[in-house]
């Protein structure tokens, strides 16, 4: 899977050195792919697929490059290098010849996703029909049970005892991005836009744990404020939160250091930062600002900017965490690196930085926490890193901070502006303006030359704001569909969302195990694979719909 086969065949009177870099790694040093001997030698190798590789020959006699190309090669597919002597006298040339056709890899996701979209609408379509023929409390009673419920025969069937005035999109946002968490974390059919990316740059994974931290600040100023007017005091909120901050990291370091597949704890592997270590750091920080800065009663009729300059002294305080994130990022001496170095390290940058992984952000894992990190970051394979990174260190959870800080200022425009739902849209689309600009301003519009670009692996500023800008842009879409117009009612991820710690925690654990997955018996394309991620996803989508019919919801 994402590997083709490439023969390189050697016509010269001398042997040859074929080296090769990927075009998504930046400025790297080429690497050694094969050595072919002279007078009709041949040499065969296995390349990956996922990323257009740039490749370049030459002499071993004289390290002169005889001729170099870019190709994006395709999964499965067999390629022929012909190494020799072109038309001009004494001037060699590299032609490649496809041997083997290689597989459609884009067809097994073309087939899901025709397959979803017919799922989808017979979703829609069957209720229609049902509702034409008039049969209305039969569905009721096949949904629903012998509940005993009265409906109106011009209406669909709604399960839900009590209609809820919570914001259906908040909960259909967060279990869309758990949805595809899981779908991911399951290996994502293998598609490499379905990975975190090596180093700069967004793939489809990058954009999901900063989803649910930005939604995280907006549940945490509609939760508080509906406490508020419940009448909850100051010190009930900090015990509430302080407990939930503490359940929240406990399960992050019991779960991501516990495998039942490997029985007890190995604390040779110990992992301390983690994927809920973060959240509850970032949700302790977040609560705790809303506590102090937040419970302030909502005027009727508010005025201009109001949201914001009520809450100055929480501005105050992000603002000062930003400032703390540049001067270590930026000013920190890193051992034998460049100051503000961000980039990672290894056979990038020219090969002159190769222990300089993470720059500041690195270095202050390293020192605080050792090996008791990940070690295997995702720009191990590209970059040939040898050092321990971790995406959920200490400098990237500062602009966590930031990021579901955003998430509150979209709660207090909803909670502001709930009268009309065109002020709540237009100030989604202003934040999104802005934080999209700031992006541009950046990173120069550009992946890897930037200011700062755009870096999941070190929650760079300009990450923040990216995401920040699709997040803003996302849920004004979802809250415009679903609790302005009500054209969709947030189905089937809503349940997701209203369950999201126990199918974090429960796909995490039962991922390995029938019938989540099974051993495979099509290694070589992405049809077996893709199905069993959707079948494992699909299941826990299932589920939490079962338990949403049950009314049972896992909260901490």
């Amino acid at each position: 899977m994402d590997q083709a086969w490439i023969t390189f065949q050697n016509q010269l009177k001398e042997e040859v050195h074929v080296f090769y870099t990927s075009d998504h790694c930046y400025k790297c040093v080429h690497q050694l792919l094969a050595t072919v001997g002279p007078n009709s030698s041949s040499s065969s190798v296995i390349v990956s697929t996922k990323f257009t590789l740039t490749t370049q020959v030459e002499s071993q006699t004289s390290n002169d490059s005889l001729c170099n190309w870019s190709h994006a090669y395709a999964e499965g597919g067999h390629y022929l290098i012909h190494i020799g002597v072109s038309e001009v006298p004494s001037e060699p040339s590299c032609s490649l010849i496809v041997q083997k056709s290689p597989h459609n890899v884009y067809l097994p996701l073309l087939v899901a996703a025709l397959v979803l979209l017919l799922l989808s609408v017979s979703i829609v379509a069957v209720p229609y029909i049902y509702k034409r023929r008039g049969t209305w409390t039969f569905v009721r009673a096949v949904c629903c049970g012998s509940r005993g419920y009265s409906v109106d025969d011009n209406e669909p069937p709604e399960c839900d005892p009590a209609k809820s005035t919570r914001l259906q999109s908040l909960d259909t946002f967060r279990g869309f991005a758990m949805t595809i968490i899981v779908f991911v974390n399951y290996g994502g059919g293998g598609y490499w836009f379905f990975q975190h990316v090596p180093w700069n740059g967004l793939t489809v994974a990058d954009l999901l744990l900063p989803w649910i931290v930005f939604i995280m600040g907006t549940s945490v100023v509609m939760a508080f404020s509906a406490m508020q007017t419940k009448g909850v005091g100051r010190l009930h909120l900090i015990r509430k939160l302080t407990t939930r901050t503490v359940v929240l990291m406990l399960l992050g370091f019991c779960f991501l250091n516990y495998s039942p597949r490997d029985g007890p704890l190995s604390w040779s592997w110990l992992r301390v930062p983690g994927v809920l270590q973060r959240l509850g750091f970032t949700y302790l920080v977040l609560a705790l600002l809303q506590t102090s800065w937040g419970l302030i009663s909502v005027p009727l009729r508010p005025k201009p900017l109001q949201d914001l300059t009520l809450y100055w002294p929480q501005w105050v305080a992000v603002v000062l965490l930003v400032t703390l994130w540049l001067c270590l990022t930026f000013l920190l001496p890193v051992p034998n690196c460049p100051t503000g170095y961000l980039g990672a390290g290894g056979i990038g940058d020219d090969g002159l930085y190769p222990d300089c992984t993470g720059g500041a952000a690195g270095f202050i894992d390293r020192w605080m926490f050792g090996d008791n990190m990940f070690r295997y970051p995702t720009c191990r394979e590209l970059y040939r890193t040898t050092l321990p990174f971790d995406p959920e260190g200490v400098l990237g959870t500062i602009n966590s901070v930031l990021l579901g800080f955003l998430g509150m200022q979209a709660g207090k425009i909803i909670l502001f502006y709930s009268g009309s739902s065109a002020s709540v849209l237009g100030r989604f689309g202003v934040w999104a303006l802005l934080l999209g600009i700031s992006t541009a301003v950046l990173t120069k519009c550009r992946r890897d030359a930037g200011f700062i670009p755009v870096n999941k692996n070190l929650w760079s500023l300009s990450f923040v704001t990216c995401l920040g800008c699709f997040s803003f842009l996302l849920l004004g879409a979802l809250y415009f569909v679903i609790d302005v117009k009500g054209w969709w009612r947030g189905g089937p991820f809503i349940y997701t969302g209203k369950n999201s710690i126990l199918v974090y925690v429960g796909h995490s654990l039962l991922g390995f195990y029938f019938p989540f997955s099974w051993d495979m018996r099509l290694q070589d394309s992405h049809w077996e694979l893709l199905f069993m991620n959707l079948w494992g996803t699909s299941l826990w989508l299932l589920i939490s719909f079962l338990l949403y019919r049950k009314r049972f919801f896992l909260k901490i």
